[in-house]
C-alpha cells in the first residue's frame, strides 16, 4: 500500500530544505550540476524528500523501494542518492545520472532549456 506524505506539511517543506542542501553539497562534491530541466529537478527532489519521511533514507525515487522479509526497506537496485551506478557510470558515460537531476556541465549546457 502506497504511503501518502503531506507535501505542503511543515515537516515536508523542511524535509525538501534539507534534501536540496544534501544534492547541492552532492553536485559540489562530484563537479556535477543540476539538469536544466527544473521541473526534473523539482521532480527529483520531491521524490528524495518523501522518502527519507518514509523510509529514513533517500532512495532513488525512480526505483520501487522493497520491503524485505525482515522489514526493512531498500530499493529495487540499491539506489541511495548519489547511487554507485550514476557515480561510476552514468554520469561519466551518458552526462546525466538515471533520475536526470545530476549532470556534467557539458550535459547540461548541450541540453539548456
Amino acid at each position: 500500500m502506497m504511503q501518502m506524505v503531506d507535501m505542503s506539511s511543515p515537516e515536508f517543506l523542511a524535509e525538501l530544505e534539507k534534501t536540496k542542501k544534501f544534492t547541492d553539497k552532492v553536485n559540489a562534491q562530484f563537479g556535477w550540476v543540476y539538469n536544466p530541466n527544473h521541473d526534473v529537478n523539482e521532480g527529483v527532489l520531491m521524490g528524495l524528500a518523501r522518502h527519507k519521511i518514509l523510509y529514513g533514507k533517500r532512495f532513488c525515487p525512480c526505483f520501487m523501494v522493497l520491503e524485505d522479509e525482515n522489514g526493512k526497506h531498500k530499493s529495487a537496485d540499491d539506489r541511495i542518492c548519489p547511487c554507485k551506478p550514476a557515480i561510476e557510470q552514468e554520469v561519466p558515460e551518458e552526462g546525466k545520472c538515471h533520475c536526470g537531476i545530476f549532470c556534467t556541465p557539458e550535459y547540461a549546457s548541450s541540453h539548456d532549456m
